[in-house]
């Protein structure tokens, strides 16, 4: 597919995505990888900009350079913000209650502790939600997992019962509580169920991802 086909395509796609406005948004392609340049309203429009591009077949890549313009009077002050992320951040029940934030000019930093990855990008995921936000910065810690065993032998077999994915064309190795992901896949989708799977298993801190997204 030629760059200029896929650039269209992925205008198309954010079109098509109601949770993106695609006016300010501005789409260029070399050799499959996409960057997204422009403007949006909020931070979590900003990520739904990135999963739409990397939704779309013949997209290897997608650097999202994306700036959030708050829309006027959008503007919050950083304690009045900070307490409506802290507010929205106990309330999910998934969020534990030893993550921390601060705020720096609409930016959020996340810090604390955590047992897992899905707890960290629970907490990345509701603070980008509050209105105001420009941007979220996950500091949170892994702790590390006393029922650790074979951490490696975990992660196959979870490939393994994905049903969306192709464990044979998938390698893992684990040092020290990372675990590097190594192989090809055919789609973006295919790719964060392979990550998510690694993030999964007990005794994970740390996930290095070198999966080629190819077509």
């Amino acid at each position: 597919m030629s760059d200029d086909k896929l650039v269209d395509y992925v205008n198309d796609e954010l079109y098509w995505d109601p949770k993106v406005d695609n006016e300010a948004i501005a789409v260029s392609a070399d050799d499959g990888k996409v960057t997204l340049r422009g403007t949006v309203s909020s931070y979590r429009e900003k990520l739904e900009a990135k999963k739409a591009a990397e939704r779309v077949y013949g997209v290897k890549s997608v650097e999202n350079k994306l700036e959030v313009q708050l829309m006027d009077g959008g503007k919050r002050e950083d304690a009045d913000l900070r307490g409506d992320v802290l507010q929205a951040l106990m309330l999910d029940s998934l969020v534990p209650k030893t993550v921390d934030a601060t705020v720096d000019d609409g930016l959020v930093t996340l810090t604390g502790t955590a047992d897992w990855q899905y707890q960290r990008d629970e907490a990345e995921f509701i603070a980008g939600n509050v209105p105001g936000v420009i941007a979220v910065f996950d500091e949170i810690s892994l702790k590390p997992s006393p029922s650790a065993t074979d951490v490696k032998h975990s992660i196959k077999e979870a490939f393994k019962r994905n049903a969306k994915l192709d464990a044979d064309e998938l390698t893992v190795t684990t040092s020290n509580g990372t675990a590097t992901i190594e192989g090809v896949v055919s789609s973006w989708a295919e790719h964060d169920e392979a990550v998510a799977a690694a993030w999964f298993s007990p005794g994970v801190n740390d996930v290095d991802d070198q999966i080629v997204v190819a077509y």
